[in-house]
């Protein structure tokens, strides 16, 4: 986490006070990088996620900072706990200004093969879930007769990506709805925007198997993964000031992977051997 804090960012240090972020996913990768951003620029930030030892440890580092940070445990594919969610940011902060939304998850494995809870459990998290954070983002505003940003983290989705075929149709159902509600929701002040991170240097790459590892250098022309910080000022240009006439838009951020290269998060089958 120090790495990230000192990681050097384009962006003014106190370009978001007095303003209040909330990250889901914010206790591990990208969701972490982008909380520990909004703090670093000055925003009192929310993190939530489902292990609450790693959202209270981002907390209590931001906190060493002197940053205000408040880490709150909320399954995000639970529509009750986002309600209860939203309640306590209103009760504690009484504003938000930014939503990312981050939380998300899957496993590697040919979709031939998904059992039924494994693509459901995926399609949850990752679509319902991400819905209920954006839906529930808007109806804050409303009520509070004042606009917002949301930026939703998904997956670039243009040519597939064979071993995760449960997370690609939830998240590109996140851009279906990203962009349909940027139309509908325009007339409350809400912009409504995606990141689509290419392969990205997370712990979230342990997940897959070695022989899927080997060819993830493969993935695009520069020839090394992102970084967390590289998605996270993404995130930041999105909700800022710096994205104010953007809406409705999916900024991809993959090193040129979807111009050129091949993921395959499972390993590549033999058929496809060069």
């Amino acid at each position: 986490m120090q790495e990230l804090w000192n990681a050097e960012t384009v962006y003014r240090a106190d370009l978001f006070k007095g303003k209040t972020a909330l990250v889901s996913g914010g206790g591990s990768g990208i969701g972490r990088a982008v909380a520990l951003l909004f703090a670093r620029l000055g925003a009192d930030v929310i993190i939530c996620g489902r292990t609450d030892d790693k959202l209270q440890r981002v907390a209590a580092f931001a906190a060493s900072k002197g940053a205000r940070m408040l880490a709150l445990a909320t399954n995000v594919r639970e529509h009750e706990q986002v309600e209860a969610l939203y309640q306590r940011i209103d009760a504690e902060f009484g504003r938000l200004d930014y939503v990312v939304s981050s939380a998300g998850g899957q496993f590697p494995q040919a979709a031939i093969d998904f059992p039924p809870k494994g693509w459901t459990a995926v399609i949850n998290n990752n679509l319902n879930g991400s819905w209920y954070m954006m839906q529930r983002a808007a109806q804050f505003w409303r009520a509070k007769q004042c606009g917002g940003s949301i930026v939703n983290v998904v997956v670039v989705v243009e040519r597939g990506m064979p071993g995760v075929a449960h997370t690609v149709a939830a998240r590109a159902g996140v851009i279906g709805v990203t962009r349909t509600v940027a139309v509908e929701w325009a007339p409350l002040g809400i912009r409504v925007n995606c990141v689509a991170p290419g392969l990205t240097a997370t712990e979230g790459l342990s997940v897959y198997p070695p022989e899927a590892v080997r060819e993830f250098p493969r993935a695009n022309p520069m020839k090394r993964p992102g970084t967390a910080m590289e998605i996270a000022e993404a995130c930041i240009y999105l909700s800022a000031s710096s994205g104010s006439f953007i809406t409705g838009e999916v900024l991809t951020v993959d090193g040129g992977g979807k111009l050129w290269g091949e993921l395959w998060t499972a390993g590549r089958p033999d058929y496809f051997q060069v």
